[in-house]
This record gives C-alpha cells, structure tokens and sequence, in this order.
C-alpha cells in the first residue's frame, strides 16, 4: 500500500509504512520501505534513519544510497552528502543508481555556489548516450537546469527541449522551462479539447432534461384533463342517482307537487313529444285519504257478550224431542 500510494499520496503513504514498521521493526525490508515513503514526504530525517536501519539489518543493495545523500542535503549537511557519494558502496551501484548518485552530486554542488563543478559532474558517458534510457529524462534535465544556474542559457534551452522530447509521460516540466527561455506561450489543446467535450456533455444533458419536463407536463395536463372528465361523469351520475331516491322519497311520502328530474349533464337530448302523450314523469301523486272511524254512542244499550265452548267430538248428542 505503501509502494502504491508513494507518488500521488505521499503522506498516506508514509502513515501505512509507519504502521508496518510499528508491526515488524525487525524486517529490513519494512524499514526500507519506511524510508522511502519519508523520502518522498519530505521527513529527511526519518528518512535517513530508516535507511541507515536497513543496511544494518541487511535488507539488500545499496540502491538507495543516493536518497540517503540527498536526505543529508535537504538536512543542509552537503559535506556528510558527499562522502556517501565518495563511499565505497557507491562503486557497487548499477548504471541507474550512478545516474541519480551524479544528479544528487551535481545539487549539493550548487548548493554550495559551485555552479560550473556542478556541471562539469553530470558530463558523463551517459549524457551523449543517443539511445533513450530509464535515467535520460532526468539526466537531460537536470543538466539543463545546472546550465541555468551557470548563467549559459541558450545551452540550456536545447537541453529543456531534448528533455521534453524524451519525456512522453509529462513527469517533469521541461516543455514549460523551455518555453520560458523561448519565450514562447503553449496552448494545452487537450485541455481544450475537454472542455469542448465537457460543454457539449453539459448541453445534451440540459436538452433532455428540457425534454423530459416538457413531457411531464405534458403527461400531468392529460392526467388532470382525465381526472376532470372522470369527475364530470362521477357528478352526473351521482346526481341522477340523488334525484331518482328523491323522487322514490316523494312517492312514498305522498308528495302532491310532482318531482321533476333534471336531464343528465352527458346524456343525449329527449325528443320531442307530441301534443297529448303522457311520460312516466308526469304522472301525479295524490296523499291516500285519511281513515275515518265511527265512534260509538255511550248512551245505548250493549248487548251481552256470550261465549261458547266447543264441543267435544266423543261426548253423546241427546236424542231430539218428539
């Protein structure tokens, strides 16, 4: 995680190792990699003590001998920085590891105002080397910005313009130092070219969403339209049924007055009737006439109440007279 994050997020990168060398201080491996990731953070001093903990513990090579030696310059200690360069662990360097040990050599140089040792130190073998190595880009730039500070700018320039021509990934800023002593302005039409992207992205976007909103509301005036219509309909009906149970109401109750029912809202038009025919609606209703009851004189005489028992069906009749 670490080794992942050392470049873009260095000082992530430097938590996580400082959490692995919490859990294996032992491993020579971890220290180193500790070290690296205070390199690249900028913590030279622990950097430097990482480092110096993994040559004892034997972690490998000596390919990081150079950060150590620019760890002791960022510390402003460019005397230690120049006899690890002089040591003899750096003769047992690979070709890259001699490069960036000669660019390292080459800053301590300026820092203490040798400007022109400073540049004789990176005419090496490899600087007219006409094949592009791993160590070219770096190499070319830093002899360009040595030039610079050596005052010899126009040889300077073309260095920043081979730099820029071997760097393809864009790690260094060469094309924009050359410029400068050009003075010439660049154009990043890629950039441009994002923003066209981006601007026309933006307006297909706006235009659907214009779209989209028009068909929404296109969508709720149907719908509120449908919804009037249902309710008209609803209203018709219920008022058709309202009136029908008013006028069942009034022929129950003997209403005299006859109940008229309104046409239908929706419905079709009656035709005309002719002069002389009847309709179910004009029919009148009348209140049934009252029941009258005779009431009784008190005064007359009343009858006596008789009241018979039946008969048996077994019992014997008695034998008529003669």
């Amino acid at each position: 995680m670490a080794g992942r994050l050392a470049e873009d997020e260095p000082e992530q990168s430097y938590r996580h190792a400082k959490a692995a060398r919490r859990l294996a201080s032992r491993v020579g491996i971890v220290r180193e990699a500790a070290g690296i990731a205070a390199y690249h953070a900028g913590e030279w001093a622990e950097a430097l003590a990482e480092l110096r903990a993994a040559r004892r513990l034997g972690a490998g090579d000596h390919s990081y001998l150079p950060l150590m030696a620019d760890c002791e310059r960022g510390l402003g200690r460019p005397e230690r920085a120049l006899d690890l360069i002089k040591s003899p662990e750096a003769e047992k360097l690979d070709p890259m590891g001699r490069v960036e040990l000669r660019i390292v050599e080459s800053g301590v140089r300026r820092d203490m105002g040798q400007t022109d040792a400073a540049v004789v130190t990176l005419q090496i073998p490899e600087l007219r080397d006409r094949r592009l190595r791993p160590w070219s880009v770096r190499l070319f730039y830093a002899y360009a910005d040595a030039l610079v500070e050596a005052g010899r700018e126009s040889e300077a320039s073309d260095w920043f313009a081979r730099a820029a021509a071997a760097d393809r990934d864009g790690d260094t800023d060469a094309a924009e130092r050359y410029a400068e002593l050009e003075g010439l302005h660049i154009l990043d039409t890629e950039e441009e070219d994002t923003d066209d992207v981006h601007m026309e992205e933006t307006h297909d976007v706006a235009v659907e969403d214009t779209h989209d909103l028009q068909a929404e509301e296109s969508d709720e005036v149907q719908a509120d339209e449908a919804d009037g219509a249902q309710a008209g309909e609803a209203d018709g009906v219920q008022a058709g049924e309202i009136d029908g149970v008013q006028a069942e109401d009034a022929v129950e109750a003997g209403e005299t007055e006859p109940v008229d029912v309104p046409e239908a809202e929706h419905g079709d038009a009656e035709e005309p009737r002719e002069p002389g025919e009847a309709s179910a609606t004009d029919i009148e209703f009348r209140p049934a006439e009252p029941e009258v009851r005779e009431t009784t004189d008190e005064s007359a005489p009343q009858a006596p109440m008789l009241f018979l028992e039946p008969r048996q069906a077994d019992e014997e009749r008695p034998a008529p007279e003669e």
